[in-house]
């Protein structure tokens, strides 16, 4: 069970770095302690039940120093989700220095022959107990070695209750500070999430202090209440972004406005063919009191202002992450805003706007000096294929078709 939920853990990890965190950055911290704590679980299930020299030797130490950076990552996670800083800092280096000692304390273990470090595996795959006979660390000589293993979960559990510090700021400070409604969805993650790990890390903490405090190794492997805790707090823990599936999308706190009335808000832009001046439409359910509304239209007023000055439409690469660099919003605001407000996904409101330029470039005669798929490439469409899958979306009717009636009207 134990390595089905590690190597599980692993898979979920690498999909949220593969496919999230380029767009969300927040999602580099939340894969890495997903993928932290599920290669500590199959450490675990290495040393303890796998029996196998070959694995022994590639995890015992050598992955060790990784752990100490669990409780970081689940802090610059909650963090990054509710002040919107998902950089990494100079002053946030602090936090590396745990697994920076621990990993110069094992070097020296680390740079053994292979040899030795076989005849350690064999023993291990004996008799696990005969791993407080094995000195893989110089700390060894300033403190017992079961304090070191107690020090991971320690240092977990001491995150776990800073990002729990700052969660409960955070909500208690919320009603002051400009908020999505629909960020209820994101308190009940973090809730869920920091519950996990309290369970996991507690349970697991207290199974190594009762071993360490009977000076005896074996009792840990009969605390079977509480490897249940364990195993309760690691599976909820690993399945529960299974329930929250927009927590990729992250809905950190809005930036700071002042109170705004719809007079002073950015002057909406004008459509490039009718010229007509119009005011990105929020849903009725939306519009409440507050600074919710204001800050969703500023949204749509500087995406359609973006688009009718820089026209970033043109670059193939236009996606929401390229747009937040221009507009200064973040990529997951305006991921909440095409999803919640516009109902329309980006794709679709970038490619409106290509095909505006495209209709423009026919109706000013380009069609005279170019092929339909050379306007379609100006128009910033990557294969003639997608923009008359685009046109023909969102006109009605292919390019061609398009061309053919202005060539009538001008008859």
């Amino acid at each position: 069970m134990l390595l089905f939920l590690s190597l599980a853990g692993i898979i979920l990890s690498v999909i949220l770095l593969v496919f999230n965190a380029r767009s969300f950055r927040s999602s580099w911290y939340l894969g890495g302690f997903f993928f932290l704590v599920s290669l500590y679980a199959l450490n675990q299930y290495v040393l303890i039940d796998s029996h196998s020299i070959l694995l022994l030797k590639i995890f015992f130490v050598h992955p060790a120093f990784l752990f100490y950076l669990i409780g970081p990552m689940l802090y610059w996670y909650v963090r990054s989700m509710l002040t919107d800083r998902t950089s990494f800092r100079t002053r946030d280096l602090w936090h590396l220095a745990p697994a920076i000692i621990y990993l110069v304390s094992t070097f020296p273990y680390m740079m053994l022959p292979l040899s030795v470090k076989e005849s350690n595996a064999e023993l291990l795959a004996a008799d696990v107990v005969n791993l407080r006979h094995i000195k893989t660390s110089l700390l060894y000589l300033i403190m017992h070695p079961g304090l070191t293993f107690i020090f991971r979960p320690l240092l977990v559990l001491g995150y776990a209750f800073w990002s729990l510090g700052i969660f409960f700021g955070w909500l208690r400070t919320r009603q002051n500070t400009m908020v999505f409604s629909h960020q209820h969805y994101m308190i009940h993650w973090l809730t869920v999430m920091l519950g996990f790990v309290f369970i996991l890390t507690i349970s697991h903490l207290f199974a190594m202090i009762v071993a360490y405090h009977s000076h005896d190794l074996k009792v840990y492997f009969t605390l079977d209440l509480l490897h249940l805790f364990s195993g309760v707090g690691l599976t909820g823990l690993l399945i529960s972004p299974l329930f929250f599936p927009s927590i990729l999308y992250g809905l950190p706190r809005i930036p700071a406005i002042s109170p705004v009335d719809t007079s002073s808000l950015p002057a909406p832009a004008p459509d490039p063919i009718t010229g007509e001046a119009h005011l990105a439409h929020v849903p009725e359910e939306l519009l409440k009191p507050g600074f919710e509304a204001d800050y969703l239209k500023q949204i749509g007023s500087k995406m359609d202002e973006c688009m009718q000055q820089l026209q970033p439409y043109l670059q193939n690469d236009c996606n929401l992450a390229y747009m937040a660099k221009l507009t200064g919003i973040p990529a997951h605001h305006l991921a909440y805003y095409f999803r919640e407000v516009k109902h329309q996904p980006f794709n679709d409101y970038r490619n409106e706007w290509r095909v505006t330029h495209a209709k423009k470039l026919i109706l000013e005669g380009k069609t005279k000096e170019l092929t339909l798929e050379a306007i379609g490439l100006l128009s910033g469409f990557s294969t003639r294929n997608t923009f008359y899958i685009a046109f023909r979306k969102i006109e009605g009717s292919p390019p061609s078709t398009f061309v053919d009636k202005e060539c009538e009207n001008k008859k």
